[in-house]
């Protein structure tokens, strides 16, 4: 059975009155954080989320079909997809953070410097354009194989391939045997 402040709720959704995220806040704010604290244990992480969770709700409140849902059914939705998103961004911003620290990039002496291969560059445009490509995104402009993969539309296993073949073809420029 739906309660009377649901069904006002809905209304107002409907209409896009705002007042319904006041008392959307007001009714189930406390339960959508108990959600959001089952997946993100730093209450400040959790306030954020919750925060993200009532933007995302209000954005997609015309998209609220109260056929198919119950309304805490779909705040829940909302806020527990969100609660998994945010760690999740946070895993993959952790893993990708350089340890400055522990790095040597600072450290390399010009005497280190092998003479032959700071003009790789020019030598890169000596190979196929199809395998040049492929050296500059990963190389030169940082890109993972899965990033070149998506920003270059190749498939991973044609990136993984030409990474492979472009390499040879440039050991045999800096190594001729």
């Amino acid at each position: 059975m739906i309660s009377n402040i649901e069904k006002q709720i809905v209304e107002l959704l409907e209409k896009g009155d705002k007042k319904a995220l006041t008392l959307l806040y007001d009714n189930y704010a406390d339960a959508l954080f108990g959600v959001i604290k089952k997946v993100i244990s730093d209450d400040e992480v959790a306030q954020d989320v919750l925060q993200e969770s009532f933007i995302k709700i209000w954005r997609y409140s015309k998209k609220y079909d109260a056929s198919k849902a119950r309304l805490f059914t779909w705040l829940y939705r909302i806020a527990y997809n969100s609660a998994i998103d945010k760690v999740r961004s946070l895993k993959n911003k952790t893993t990708k953070e350089v340890q400055i620290e522990a790095s040597n990039v600072y450290t390399i002496n010009a005497g280190e410097l092998n003479q032959d291969v700071l003009d790789i560059r020019k030598h890169l445009g000596s190979i196929e354009k199809k395998y040049q490509i492929v050296l500059e995104s990963l190389f030169f402009e940082g890109m993972t194989q899965q990033e070149a993969s998506e920003e270059l539309n190749i498939p991973l296993g044609t990136i993984k391939s030409r990474l492979k073949i472009g390499l040879r073809e440039l050991k045999k420029i800096y190594d001729p045997q």
